[in-house]
């Protein structure tokens, strides 16, 4: 049986020590109930720590990824709307060019029908020119063959997409500056040059929509590599809180006992004076 001692209450400290403990206990049981995470600074748990802000680094490498696949894909939607307007052009113009192969039109009616050329020709390079961006222009030649180059994961590894020159006597489109049907044999030789480039444009955009199924692919994946790290590091980190207000219920109650059992334990030295009275 323990002695008691006006010098040293035995009771009284191991009481303060369960008490102690007790609380530094509800300070952890409450700072994970006020931050819903019971890894919250690497005192808490330095491994755990670590791991997890690491891959806090990738989930942002790969917000920077899908920052730039989205600039990428928008580059390219702008691009696709400009180049189908070109090729609705080139379908107009086509029409121009065959009605002035007709030999029996009078000079007024050849005149207004190179005019109209003359002008829906020049909207391409228009539309061409304004088929930007953010600075990025698939259609004009700008990006050379060095293409658009995207982010494609957080090694920084890249999807390019080429670009297109859908320019007036570019690489696609056959049609010049200079190509007019003031004559019946310039119109034949007009009509040639939009059939084909009717065809070029077509195929350009094919491989642009190629090129923007590949980064809608990518950007999908790295959103779902994305939100899977960001799970996962909830599970390393995050506290159960239905369990943890469980326990806080149980360390209050736990610290009331012990308030209590210090308390009895510190009358015990009145105890001792009542036997000298």
């Amino acid at each position: 049986m323990a002695l008691n001692s006006v010098n040293t209450n035995s009771g009284a400290l191991i009481a303060l020590q369960n008490l102690q403990k007790t609380n530094q206990e509800l300070d952890t049981t409450q700072g994970r109930i006020n931050t819903g995470k019971k890894v919250n600074t690497a005192k808490d748990n330095g491994a755990i720590w670590a791991i997890a802000q690491g891959q806090r680094a990738e989930i942002g490498a790969l917000n920077a990824v899908k920052d730039s696949l989205d600039r990428g894909s928008s580059a390219i939607d702008v691009g696709l709307a400009a180049g189908e307007s070109v090729s609705d052009l080139l379908i107009q113009l086509k029409e121009k060019a065959l009605s002035a192969t007709d030999t029996s039109l009078t000079t007024a009616a050849r005149s207004a029908l190179n005019e109209d050329f003359k002008a829906i020709r020049n909207q391409i390079t228009t539309v061409v020119d304004n088929a930007s961006f953010n600075g990025i222009n698939l259609l004009d030649d700008s990006l050379g063959s060095a293409g658009f180059q995207a982010l494609a994961n957080s090694a920084g590894d890249t999807i390019t997409v080429q670009g297109e020159d859908l320019s007036l006597g570019g690489d696609n489109v056959d049609v010049t500056t200079t190509s007019s049907i003031g004559t019946a044999s310039a119109a034949t030789t007009a009509l040639g040059l939009v059939n084909s480039s009717i065809e070029n444009v077509s195929a350009s955009l094919a491989r642009l929509g190629t090129g923007a199924k590949a980064l809608d692919t990518n950007r999908t994946f790295v959103g779902k590599l994305s939100d899977a790290i960001e799970s996962g590091i909830g599970n390393l980190v995050d506290a159960d809180l239905a369990k943890e207000s469980a326990r806080l219920q149980s360390l209050q109650t736990k610290q009331q006992l012990g308030v209590q059992a210090l308390s009895i334990a510190n009358q015990s030295s009145s105890i001792l004076l009542g036997l000298f009275r």
